[in-house]
Order: C-alpha cells, then sequence, then structure tokens
C-alpha cells in the first residue's frame, strides 16, 4: 500500500498538470506563452542544480556547459531526422517521437559528460569545484566555436519549432517530482548528511564520492534536457547561449529561493523571469533595476525566500483520527 501512494503521488501531478498545460497551449498571447515556457526551462535548471549545489551543498558553476551537451545532441537528432516518417504514424506524430528520442538522447549523452566530468572533479570540495566546473563550461564552449560539425560560432540554425507548453510543462514537473522523490529516498538523506558535514558522513560509511557524482549525473541529465527544449523553442543552437553567465544565472536562481529548497526553486525561476520581463520597458535601467532588486532580496533574506524549508510546510496537515481506544470512547 505505501509503494502504490508513493507511486500515486508521483504520477498525479502528471495526470493533472499535463492535461493543463494541453489545454493552455496555443490559447494565451504569444508573447506571454513564450515567456511562460522560458520560465518553466528556468525551472528545470533551477530544480536541478540545486540537487547539486542545495542538497548535497557543493557548488557548481557548469551547469550551463551540460545544458549545450543536451542541446547540441538534440539538435543535430531532429535537423537528422526532419521529415522522417515512421511506419503507421502520421508526419506530425513521428516529429513528436523523433523530439522525444533526441531530448531522451540529450539527456544521456550529458548524463555520460556528468560522470566524466564528476568522478575526478567532486572529490574537491568548496571553491576548487567551483573553479572546476566553471573551466569544463568554457573547454564545453570552446570546443564547439572550433568544431565545423557542431557549426563552430555560428551554430546550429533553421531547428524545427517543437517546443510547446505541453513539452516544458511536462519536464517541469517530471524534475520537480524527481527532486522530491530524491529528498525522500536514503540516497538523499545521504545527500543531506553530506551537506551539514561531509567528514562527519564519511565517517560514519556514507560513500561521500559516490553520492556526490550520482547528485551531479542526475543534476546534468535534466540540463541537458533543458538544452534541448530552449533550443527548440528559440530554433537556434549557438555557444553564446551556454556561456558562464547562464550558469551564474541559474545559481542565483537557487540561492535566491533557498539552498535545498525545491519549491523555492521553481518560486525564484518564475519571479527572476517574471522580474526581468516586467522591467524590459526600463530599456538600458532593466539590468540595473533588477541588480537592485536582488541585493534588497539578499540583504532582507540571507537565507533566500524559503531556506531549507518547502511551501507545503507552512500548509496545515490534516490527518484521520485514529481508532479511538474503548476507554477513550466511554462517557463519564
Amino acid at each position: 500500500m505505501r509503494s502504490l501512494r508513493v507511486g500515486l503521488r508521483s504520477v498525479l501531478p502528471f495526470l493533472v498538470g499535463v492535461p493543463l498545460f494541453w489545454l493552455l497551449n496555443g490559447q494565451l498571447p504569444e508573447y506571454f506563452e513564450y515567456g511562460l515556457m522560458v520560465a518553466l526551462i528556468d525551472v528545470i535548471l533551477a530544480v536541478s542544480l540545486n540537487v547539486v549545489n542545495g542538497f548535497t551543498g557543493q557548488f557548481s558553476l557548469g551547469h550551463a556547459g551540460f545544458m549545450a551537451v543536451g542541446a547540441y545532441t538534440a539538435a543535430k537528432i531532429t535537423l537528422a531526422f526532419r521529415g522522417v516518417a515512421f511506419l503507421g504514424l502520421s508526419a506530425a506524430l513521428s516529429d513528436q517521437v523523433v523530439f522525444l528520442l533526441a531530448l531522451v538522447a540529450g539527456m544521456i549523452t550529458a548524463a555520460l559528460v556528468g560522470i566524466v566530468v564528476g568522478m575526478p572533479s567532486l572529490r574537491l570540495r568548496g571553491d576548487y569545484l567551483a573553479i572546476v566546473t566553471l573551466g569544463f563550461n568554457e573547454i564545453i564552449r570552446v570546443i564547439i566555436e572550433n568544431t565545423p560539425f557542431l557549426g563552430q560560432a555560428t551554430g546550429l540554425s533553421g531547428l524545427p519549432r517543437r517546443t510547446n507548453l505541453v513539452w516544458v510543462g511536462a519536464g517541469a514537473i517530471a524534475t520537480v517530482v524527481m527532486a522530491r522523490r530524491l529528498l525522500g529516498s536514503t540516497h538523499g538523506r545521504a545527500l543531506l548528511a553530506i551537506r551539514e558535514d561531509e567528514v562527519a558522513a564519511e565517517a560514519m560509511g556514507v560513500d561521500t564520492t559516490g553520492y556526490k557524482v550520482r547528485a551531479f549525473v542526475i543534476a546534468s541529465a535534466f540540463a541537458g534536457l533543458a538544452g534541448g527544449l530552449l533550443v527548440h523553442l528559440i530554433q537556434l543552437c549557438t555557444p553564446k547561449s551556454f556561456t558562464f553567465i547562464k550558469s551564474i544565472e541559474v545559481v542565483v536562481m537557487v540561492v535566491l529561493g533557498g539552498m535545498g529548497s525545491i519549491t523555492g526553486s521553481v518560486v525564484a525561476a518564475l519571479g527572476l523571469r517574471g522580474a526581468v520581463e516586467a522591467l524590459r520597458e526600463a530599456q538600458q535601467y532593466r539590468m540595473v533595476m533588477y541588480s537592485i532588486l536582488l541585493i534588497i532580496l539578499m540583504l532582507t533574506r540571507p537565507t533566500g525566500i524559503f531556506g531549507t524549508r518547502e511551501l507545503w510546510d507552512w500548509l496545515p496537515k490534516f490527518q484521520l483520527p485514529g481508532r479511538r481506544r474503548a476507554d477513550e470512547g466511554q462517557h463519564p
């Protein structure tokens, strides 16, 4: 029964959220729908990075590099199979199947690169890890800019518009469900132990490097998913979209929402993207006002909006009363 309840809690967000996004797809104003899709991609990035920076207490600055790996993998696949129709499927449905396979391939490739980067670098701690991941981000960008197969500095253009509100909504739900399930598992408790005191966790027999690598690989895979969704939204895959500035933006979302808070990352990603769009009319002063807003928020909430807590921690908990004992049911 317990496994059934856990399974239902994992499936229920999809049963509610995906039909809702399907109903909203194409019904919203074009500008608002585009901004919402970008914000949901930011949610995928922030929640996935929170697995490393928040749950595990590490400090990665290379999330955009894994985005690039997933984005270019997905882009090459969709370009290679453009116009291909599978037997028994319509052209439109075949395109969606190809896109799904491209996103999965992007996640797998990003995860494999995460293993290659994570195994040696996650033996380091603190600032050293941040420098290594930042260096990886720049290595990926430079490799792309000097590889003709990947379009070099101009990138890959003419990508089909495959990303819609249903795809990004399902991706965001999957990322949140993944983070929630991971946090409630034995792996999640091991990650929290590493965050609180890595030396003590290692002394208690926790394979700290192994758990950190697993968290890093999971975060890398979902960063690859976000990259694939982004480039098929803007229909352009260029290394300029994956600079270390993008990594810094995602780190800001995680820190602002609260290190270790899933709902904090969601709220911060949606709020920051909304603030950027709301301040667009300010033109050249937009980023100045955006920076001032961030400074004020961090001064007033240094632990982030939610800290390490979740939104449901403040909600009232309704529990069915247990069966009364015989003596409690008797009236005096």
